[in-house]
């Protein structure tokens, strides 16, 4: 007797260096460049989807999590477009932190060359297990997330070997008349074309059929500031300009067909209203807010010495799920050391500053003997 039961088998992983499936929905997910964000957000960025970024009041510690997006994407071989209106594309990329290599000359030597003496192999090595590879290959041939040296520059040499594209300032200087009608920014119209082109030229696209796959990284530094025509989110007649959420409502469409992902820096601190802001929140997939104490009361609290800042999130993305992967903590810090930035658990001292002025007197001792049944005249602390 036969029966239409069919056992159940995974589907083949799609193999892409610089990307690995996720454990909890089976997602293909990139390396942000921060190992420590990456464990924060369940292992990295889901391909696809938006990541926001809500700028400090200076913008200097959203933009180095942009530099670390960046040079990710240069060892791993990923394509990569970076727009900028606030900043020269080419100076951010002058400033690229440089990778921690370990030293091949060690490892190289002990998997390639053999030891020319025999005997001494005999010896340390089973005879069964002579003829067996001395270490497992990897797959994709590169490696998932990479540590950074801020001390350093990336080499010049290092970054032309990737495919980079850059957009500048120069988007937003064409004459307003000629975009489309429901694109009230010309500056996000041609940006939002270029991210289209890019895809649809290279084969980024799911439809597109191409023998070795690759991801596409777009790097977009402090969109809705001044410098791309923004007013603080409002219009001449002091409306919400809908400008900036069509934007990401087109740019989610797009990535959502497509091998790519996107990283956006957002001055929140400048726009009009928090709904306003609550708005472009649902409108992208995760969404992070840097709080730096440079400015602040904070930065000269003794609490918070160890600390540059506040690291908040404030959404996280349900792919192929009903929930979200929660962090084990969501009270969370960052610190910018002198070759590395690091995202932590925020770990505050006990205040005793209560305790201390406190009187060291017995509460008790001061209590007057009750009257009631089982007192016998004593003075007792407890009655019943």
């Amino acid at each position: 007797m036969t029966t239409s039961f069919q056992k159940k088998t995974r589907s083949k992983v799609l193999q892409i260096p610089g990307a690995k499936p996720s454990i909890y929905n089976n997602q293909l997910l990139i390396s942000t460049g921060i190992p420590s964000l990456d464990h924060i957000l369940g292992g990295g960025v889901a391909v696809g989807t938006i990541l926001l970024i809500e700028e400090d009041t200076y913008g200097n510690y959203a933009r180095l999590m942009l530099k670390y997006f960046c040079a990710e994407a240069v060892m791993t071989g990923h394509s990569l477009l970076l727009a900028s209106a606030d900043a020269d594309p080419e100076q951010i990329l002058k400033e690229l932190p440089a990778p921690i290599i370990d030293d091949p000359g060690k490892g190289e030597a002990t998997l390639e060359e053999p030891s020319h003496d025999s005997s001494s192999d005999n010896m340390k090595i089973a005879w069964r297990y002579r003829h067996l590879p001395k270490f497992q290959s990897n797959t994709s041939g590169v490696k998932f997330g990479h540590y950074y040296d801020l001390s350093k520059t990336m080499e010049s040499e290092l970054t032309q070997t990737v495919d980079i594209s850059t957009v500048d300032s120069s988007l937003c200087a064409c004459d307003s008349k000629q975009t489309d009608g429901e694109f009230n920014n010309p500056g996000y119209n041609s940006l939002l074309k270029t991210i289209q082109e890019k895809i649809m030229a290279n084969g980024f696209s799911t439809t597109t059929q191409v023998e070795k796959r690759n991801i596409l990284r777009l790097a977009l530094h402090s969109i809705g500031s001044p410098m791309w025509g923004e007013k603080g989110g409002l219009t001449e007649n002091e409306m919400y300009s809908p400008a900036l959420p069509r934007f990401l409502v087109g740019l989610k469409a797009i990535l959502r067909t497509a091998y790519a992902c996107c990283v956006i820096t957002v001055p929140a601190h400048l726009f009009c209203d928090k709904a306003y802001v609550r708005r472009l929140e649902r409108l992208t997939d995760t969404v992070v807010e840097v709080d730096s104490f440079v400015g602040s009361d904070k930065e000269k609290n003794p609490v918070y010495k160890d600390y540059h800042g506040l690291f908040n999130i404030k959404q996280l993305p349900c792919l192929n799920s009903l929930v979200c992967n929660m962090p084990d903590s969501l009270d969370l810090a960052f610190k910018l050391r002198r070759k590395k930035l690091t995202i932590e658990k925020l770990h505050l001292p006990p205040d005793l500053s209560e305790t201390a002025n406190r009187s060291q007197e017995d509460p008790l001792k001061n209590l007057k003997p009750s009257s009631g049944c089982g007192t016998g005249g004593r003075s007792n602390k407890l009655e019943f």
